[in-house]
């Protein structure tokens, strides 16, 4: 059955963190995949009940229809979660990684990198405070004892959001750095999900 064809139920569904909502639409618009896309809140990692309860919610509520997942291991049961719904995920460590690469990745995380997304940038301070409350000089010491800089990854899809990351810098007390990352490793990413998936139908 060709892409054209296909209702939304033929089609493969895809259940993604929504860090990426605007790359991942772009490539399944740019490549014509046979894929209806489920994006969910980013912010849901920072809560491992959460993520899990949702997560799992909603691969129940598509478990008739063929699903792929855009996850890192977000979550310490992350493999367990989509055994029980029979569905793969995208092999990778978290976004960024499969966003840049392993190379790249592990280059700029050993460097300490922390690594920002626009989506992140845009909600930096509802995100920071749930996950380490309202305490400045804490939330500084944390970051400053851990990372050396911000890395804001910047690509073809994002808006200009340099001013909620110079934000987020001076929140944690570290540099930003920017990087442009083009979609080609994401790209090859979510091809390889799709199709094992296509081929194990």
């Amino acid at each position: 059955m060709k892409p054209e064809n296909m209702t939304d139920k033929d089609k493969l569904l895809l259940v993604s963190c929504g860090i990426l909502k605007k790359e991942i639409a772009f490539l399944i618009r740019k490549n014509n995949w046979p894929v209806e896309s489920r994006f969910l809140n980013s912010s849901l990692h920072i809560d491992f009940d959460k993520l899990s309860t949702t997560l799992s919610s909603t691969l129940r509520k598509f478990k008739d229809r063929s699903t792929i997942a855009f996850y890192g291991t977000c979550h310490p049961l992350m493999d367990q979660i989509m055994e029980g719904s029979k569905t793969i995920r995208s092999p990778g460590q978290n976004c960024a990684e499969m966003l840049l690469g392993k190379t790249i990745f592990n280059r700029e995380l050993a460097g300490g990198a922390y690594f920002l997304l626009e989506d992140w940038a845009l909600r930096w301070d509802e995100i920071i405070r749930k996950t380490f409350g309202n305490t400045p000089e804490i939330i500084k010491d944390i970051f400053k004892g851990d990372r050396a800089y911000l890395l804001a990854l910047r690509t073809p899809c994002s808006g200009n959001f340099e001013a909620q990351a110079r934000h987020a810098g001076q929140t944690v007390g570290l540099p930003v750095k920017w990087m442009d990352v083009s979609l080609d490793n994401l790209e090859t990413v979510l091809n390889s999900i799709i199709s094992t998936k296509l081929g194990k139908q």
